[in-house]
């Protein structure tokens, strides 16, 4: 394996997180306050159990406060636009983030919506979309959802200067692929986003300097579907049967790695690419947040 291809989510996500920590401690001396992320988490899916655990510890790890709700399956929508609203209220918390998906009863865009905009560490709420899609100054004032910005953090350590690039990103989702596109378009790239419904998929794709591949379709994106020495960054994490140890399971992207890492110029490992930067972008829009509410006062 040519380790120097390889795009290093590990390290970009501790370097981020050092960066963070700097400014917590700054925080805390200059407003005598610790930032807290107020993490919501209704059911007991075992990989968002996984998830908020590991949030839980890395932000105690670089100084921040984090404040876990957990909630039965069970509750009702109004229980918790209650606790949300009591969150919104209570000046302690900086960031509040709904672990999703929610279960079937309850109307996720209503509980996104019913955050606080500057609390929004998920960058989900509305007005931040709005912010993030209009661009320019907005940005300063919004918050980006935490995997797009990963992997546009990710993409500046491997080109400086994106401007006029082709970038062709995978998948449509409110989560990923639209803010992608906004991201790159905001640095002047050519932006294509193709889905389940486009013709020519590999066409398109083979045409594209940088690939964002975002569907969570296992091992999906193969090697003739890459142009030489284009930039792949892969969102997918799925969990498959695996090959030589029966019983046994392991994750992989939507990009099939050992094909197109002899083509790609840069490429995303899966695990150890984009995971450990949504976290870390999770911190930093938290704390950014809580710096923006002292400042508003």
């Amino acid at each position: 394996m040519d380790e120097n291809k390889l795009i290093d989510g590990k390290k970009i996500a501790a370097d981020l997180r050092a960066e963070t920590a700097v400014k917590v401690e700054a925080f805390k001396k200059d407003f005598n306050k610790v930032p807290t992320l107020a993490v919501v988490l209704v059911g007991e899916d075992p990989a968002s159990q996984v998830y908020v655990k590991t949030k839980t510890k890395m932000a105690k790890e670089i100084g921040m406060d984090v404040e876990d709700h957990f909630l039965d399956t069970s509750v009702a929508e109004t229980d918790l636009l209650k606790l949300i609203d009591d969150l919104n209220k209570d000046d302690k918390v900086n960031g509040i983030l709904v672990q999703l998906p929610l279960p079937s009863h309850i109307d996720s865009r209503a509980i996104i919506d019913s955050i606080d905009p500057i609390k929004d560490a998920d960058g989900f709420h509305a007005v931040n979309v709005g912010r993030n899609s209009i661009g320019g100054e907005l940005l300063n004032k919004t918050f980006t959802p935490c995997t797009p910005l990963g992997c546009y953090l990710m993409l500046k350590r491997s080109v400086a200067d994106l401007k006029g690039m082709h970038a062709v990103i995978i998948g449509r989702s409110n989560i990923v692929g639209k803010p992608m596109a906004q991201l790159l378009l905001e640095e002047s790239c050519t932006v294509t986003i193709v889905h389940s419904k486009t013709r020519n998929i590999e066409e398109l794709t083979r045409q594209a300097d940088i690939v964002v591949a975002a569907v969570g379709r296992p091992l999906m994106v193969k090697k003739d579907w890459i142009k030489e020495g284009a930039i792949v960054i892969d969102v997918g994490i799925n969990r498959v049967d695996h090959p030589e140890n029966p019983g046994k399971t392991k994750l992989v992207g939507d990009v099939d790695f050992d094909e197109v890492l002899s083509v790609a110029s840069a490429i995303t490992p899966v695990p150890g690419g984009v995971g450990p930067m949504t976290i870390a972008c999770l911190l930093k829009n938290t704390v950014d947040a809580a710096i923006r509410q002292q400042m508003a006062k």
